[in-house]
Parts: structure tokens; sequence; C-alpha cells
């Protein structure tokens, strides 16, 4: 199969390519470089243009007629910029999406497997949610995607559009090989800069927020390893139209996570570890936007997709330190 991948020089993006090329298919970058690396597109077929830009789309189309499906990943992600910037939020994850929805079903390529983020669900008493929990997202960033998903399951009901819409829970670590990961050095990523702090590029680790009502006061998040993340991609590209008849609905949520909720802390202790070290950490209030969290029930990914979570936490963390690393020679 052929699949286009939004945002395929980012972190994301470039992983489920990678994963997309070891099942065998064919991926098909689309990036405008905003925070994407052209070193993470390698020799894979590379758009170097916007994904509201309708003559690239009709471009790629018309050189690519065997498209068979588009990974939507490309976003802005980064929450507190989101409280700062709502409007080019707003623009970016919501507008231009809907041009290009627009675009690829004229263009007689529908299906589209969107990112979504759990930074939309609730608080929980429990933390654990599923598709069905109440959602309350909490900052602008949050809010795009659930405009877009509210979007997407209406555009889908109307027109030839079909959806499958994956909530990404908290995505950590690196590609296997290390041929891409978190670009940017100081990233507002949590295990970036847990790697950042222990490698003396930031005075500390701050552990943002130490209320909240979770078992040590910090937040609680499912941490998913990238590749995990990245393999249920593959599956629901090469699940598509069955998951959607099975359903028999014209697009479907599912969550994206190990099943398994782990605080600030918890993390900062695995982390101390698996590199042998301790980390530098202070406390601090809560980020802008920032949620208590929560973890995935993935029951209904592990039904449609026959995906779970393979690698652990300490997978992730260990792959995540040798990216840091390896991350100057790669990007250099």
């Amino acid at each position: 199969m052929k699949v286009l991948v939004t945002g395929g020089a980012g972190y994301i993006g470039s992983t489920i390519a990678t994963a997309l090329e070891a099942a065998g298919h064919v991926p098909v970058i689309l990036d405008h470089l905003g925070s994407g690396r052209r070193e993470f597109v390698g020799e894979r077929v590379f758009y170097p243009a916007d994904i509201a830009d309708r003559e690239a789309l009709r471009r790629i189309v018309a050189e690519h007629p065997d498209l068979d499906c588009t990974i939507h990943c490309a976003a802005r992600i980064v929450v507190p910029e989101s409280v700062a910037q709502p409007y080019a939020y707003y623009r970016d994850n919501v507008t231009k999406s809907l041009e290009m929805f627009d675009e690829l079903t004229s263009l007689g390529k529908p299906r589209i497997v969107f990112s979504s983020t759990a930074s939309l669900y609730a608080p929980s008493e429990t933390f654990e949610v599923t598709e069905e929990s109440p959602l309350d997202p909490p900052s602008p960033y949050a809010r795009t995607k659930r405009v877009m998903e509210l979007a997407l399951t209406d555009i889908c009901a109307a027109t030839e559009l079909r959806a499958i819409i994956l909530r990404y829970f908290n995505p950590i670590g690196s590609d296997p090989e290390f041929r891409s990961g978190i670009q940017d050095a100081l990233p507002s990523h949590v295990l970036g800069r847990l790697v950042a702090a222990s490698r003396g590029d930031v005075e500390a680790f701050v552990v943002t927020g130490t209320d909240h009502p979770t078992r040590d006061g910090t937040g609680i998040r499912d941490y998913v390893h990238v590749w995990d993340l990245a393999r249920a991609h593959v599956a629901a590209v090469e699940r598509f139209d069955t998951v959607l008849a099975t359903e028999q609905a014209p697009s479907t949520i599912m969550n994206l996570g190990t099943g398994r909720g782990v605080t600030v802390r918890e993390l900062v202790a695995a982390f101390e570890r698996v590199s042998g070290q301790p980390v530098p950490t202070r406390e601090g209030p809560p980020r802008p936007g920032d949620a208590v969290g929560a973890y995935a029930n993935v029951d209904k990914a592990a039904r449609l997709l026959g995906w779970r979570a393979e690698l652990s936490l300490e997978d992730a963390i260990a792959s995540a330190l040798e990216w840091g690393a390896r991350r100057e020679s790669v990007l250099a």
C-alpha cells in the first residue's frame, strides 16, 4: 500500500513512516518543515508543502494515483504555546485540515487516519478512560483536536470521507534504529526534558504540579512507546475498511496507550533506574492548560486493530537516552 503521511518529517510522523516501510508499505511525506526535520525524511518521496496547499495535494495524487490512505499527523502540539497563540492553533490544526480533507475527498482519496489526543478527556476518579468517557479539553490545543473529531464525524456522515480517529496518550522513546526521535534539543516533551536534565543541558527537571488528586500529587499519564504507536497506525491502514465495516459507521474513535497510568514522580524514578544516575529535579506549578491526566482503556484497539502495546516504559526510556546521545550526529 502507498500512504500519504502529513507531518512525516516530525517525531511521530517519521516513526510511522518507518513502521509503514517495515511492514512493506510505501510512505509519501507531506511536510512544510515548520518543526519537522528534513533529515527525518531520508530518501522517501517528499513534498515540502503545506497541508492546505490544494495544488500540492492535486500534484501528489496525480503522481501517486495508487495512494490508499492518508495518515494526518501534521499539527501544532505545544500546550502552553496554544494558550498564548490560540489563533495559530485553530488556523493550522482546524482550518488547514478541513481544506486538506475537502481536497482529498474531491480527488477520490477519502480514507483518513487522524492523530487526536487523550488530553481532551475530563478528569476521572479512577483515571482510566474509555472512548465513551466524558470530555473536557483543557487547552486550545486539545480543543482544536476535539473540533476536528467533531468535524470529521459530521463530514464522514455526509460525504465519502472516512476516518479512523486515534486518541494518542503520551508517546515517548525513539525509532528502534535511532533514525529519528525528538527533534528539539530542549523539548517540552516530558521524557525529552528528563534526558536534557540528565545530560546537564538544563539545570533541573521541573515537576509541574504537585497537588493533583493522584497517588503522589503529580500528574498521571499513559506513556506509550512511539514504536508501538507507529505499529497501531500500520494496523489502522491495513484494516481500515474492515474496522469501519465492523463498526457499521463512516468513522470511529479509539484510544492508543498501554492501559497503565504512571505518575511524573514514578517516571522520574524509572528514568533513574534505567540511566543509573539521579536526575536533578525541582517542583513548579502546573503549566497553563495542563491536565491532571488519565490512562487508556485499550480494549477497542485490541478488538478492532489486533493491537496492544508491547514495549515497556523502561524500553522507551532506554531508547530516549540513546537517541539523546545520538541526536546531534543524526541532525548534524
